[in-house]
């Protein structure tokens, strides 16, 4: 079923909940800290060069972006948190935001949550999962830029934030520019978009 995220498209984009869709189907987000390569890492789960807008200056993302598999399923792209240079009333306005939609979203069924894997647990990070574990929220963290350590410094790294963890939190390591912990990412997407077993 690796198609169903090859064929990702650009849905709409909303600056305020009232903007949102619908709130039906089944929805899986995306956040992180605005440098932690989030855009590339939907990409390259989507197998899309440009379906995430990439940028040299993070922060980029300062909507909440749909992107439609099917019918039912969608993508989300939250804005990133806690280090774009923006005003403190922008920051405020994403911050508002974003807790409205983790709190009230029915169909949000999981969040995937993107930490460099050299700076994980920052305080952003921990409000977060704070969010998360006040709405019920399943969690899957991608420790992003893997390639960036060794494998052992990054196992290392993988069971220290691991032993933090509480609640329906799952952890892997990830880069997106080596590739590695894609399956690993689809895997946890197909069980939160409920995408059938295929036996080949």
């Amino acid at each position: 079923m690796t198609s169903l995220y090859r064929q990702a498209t650009y849905f709409l984009s909303a600056h305020n909940i009232s903007q949102l869709p619908k709130d039906k189907g089944i929805e899986v987000a995306f956040a992180g800290r605005s440098n932690a390569g989030k855009s590339s890492a939907i990409n390259v789960i989507t197998e899309q060069r440009a379906l995430a807008r990439t940028s040299k200056t993070p922060g980029r993302t300062q909507q909440i972006n749909f992107f439609q598999l099917d019918e039912e399923r969608y993508l989300i792209d939250l804005p990133g948190y806690g280090f774009a240079k923006v005003p403190l009333s922008i920051k405020e306005h994403w911050q508002k935001t974003l807790e409205r939609y983790l709190h009230t979203r029915k169909c949000l069924r999981g969040l995937i949550l993107m930490m460099d894997v050299r700076h994980p647990l920052t305080e952003f990070d921990q409000q977060m999962l704070n969010w998360c574990e006040l709405s019920n929220m399943p969690v899957h963290i991608l420790l992003t830029k893997a390639d960036k350590l060794s494998r052992g410094k990054g196992g290392a790294v993988l069971q220290q934030v691991r032993q933090q963890l509480s609640g329906e939190t799952s952890i892997q390591l990830f880069s997106a520019l080596k590739r590695m912990g894609i399956e690993e990412a689809r895997l946890r997407l197909d069980q939160w978009f409920d995408v059938p077993n295929v036996i080949s």
